[in-house]
């Protein structure tokens, strides 16, 4: 365990030139567990961060930041499935394109989304008609609090869109300190989204997918290191049968996505797009160009700029379409996370 300098650039995306009273690099569970044990006995708040990948930092915060470094990835065969056991500080594409080079498909569709492993379970991540519920066996997760860890099967989790028990009865006092995987032998590309659809389903490969997923992620989303994002800022919303029925009929192009429960997906950066927001800027932050659902730090933005322009964002959808877009982004405050809805209200 080591304590570095107080900057938190190197620890979030938008490359927000934030602070933390202390920044903590956990490689262990047990670096984890102390590391919380003194902050709680100091009465100091603490914030877990992986890659930072999915954070907006609205100012300094005044407690530690603990980074989650352990690593490792081992792996089992069963009868029919390869089984990864994949430690939290991993980072996820890594680990994707590692799983190829060893003859291991299933995650190909899953390239390129930026963070590390312990946070793919938190948003239930997600790509190209495939979702991490679909590949995960269990999720291990230790009590900052007692130190004892605790494995959660995949139902355990309560996975839904962008949503896990995570979120909820374990989102204070825990931390995810590994993830189980299951690839099974007998492969069944997903091709259903993208460009992926032109791909023939009897003679594509795992590899290529995976270039397909990664070419047109990477000509439609900016590069972290040169225009500081967290990839999808909002959530694609979900609205009933009956709205999307009236939304198809004032703008025929609408894409739609009919879900299991009877409720419609819809393209929260179609209609951002229809907005003509693509460009738009506040202070240093922008809407992206290629894409509007990212927004980007495009010239020494602050926390407040990327606010003020996610609430324009919203306000406008709102106007147009009767939709009020939610962030997929976690935001937070000098003390902890806040309500994301509730501060670009």
């Amino acid at each position: 365990m080591s304590t570095q300098l107080h900057s938190l650039k190197p620890f979030n995306t938008f490359n927000l030139d934030a602070t933390a009273a202390n920044i903590v690099i956990a490689e262990t569970a047990e670096d984890l567990a102390a590391a919380w044990q003194k902050s709680q006995r100091d009465r100091q708040p603490v914030l877990l961060l992986g890659e930072g990948s999915n954070v907006l930092f609205l100012e300094d915060y005044q407690g530690t930041a603990l980074i989650n470094r352990i690593m490792g990835i081992g792996i089992c065969e069963s009868e029919d499935s390869w089984h990864l056991h994949v430690g939290a500080g991993e980072n996820w594409h890594k680990l994707v394109q590692y799983t190829l080079e060893k003859g291991l498909a299933g995650l190909e569709n899953l390239a390129m989304i930026p963070g590390c492993v312990g946070s793919s379970p938190i948003q239930n991540i997600g790509a190209y008609g495939v979702e991490l519920k679909h590949v995960c066996e269990y999720v291990d997760i230790l009590d900052l609090t007692s130190g004892k860890t605790q494995r959660l099967t995949a139902q355990d989790c309560q996975f839904g869109y962008r949503d896990s028990v995570f979120k909820h009865d374990y989102r204070t006092g825990y931390a995810i300190i590994a993830v189980g995987l299951v690839l099974r032998k007998a492969w069944v590309p997903v091709i259903t989204y993208g460009d992926l659809v032109r791909l023939d389903a009897e003679t594509v490969t795992p590899q290529q997918i995976f270039d397909a997923v990664c070419h047109m992620r990477s000509s439609k989303l900016p590069d972290p290191k040169i225009a500081g994002n967290a990839g999808s800022f909002f959530k694609n919303p979900l609205v009933s049968a009956q709205q999307a029925t009236l939304l198809k009929t004032d703008f025929p192009d609408a894409p739609l996505y009919p879900q299991q429960d009877g409720n419609v997906k819809l393209a929260a950066g179609w209609l951002i797009d229809r907005c003509d927001l693509k460009g738009f800027t506040i202070g240093g932050a922008a809407v992206h160009r290629q894409q509007a659902l990212v927004l980007i730090n495009q010239q020494d933005a602050t926390g407040g700029d990327i606010v003020a322009l996610a609430h324009e964002v919203r306000q406008r959808v709102g106007a147009k379409f009767n939709v009020w877009l939610e962030p997929e982004v976690r935001f937070i405050g000098a003390l902890g996370e806040k309500d994301a809805v509730g501060v670009i209200a």
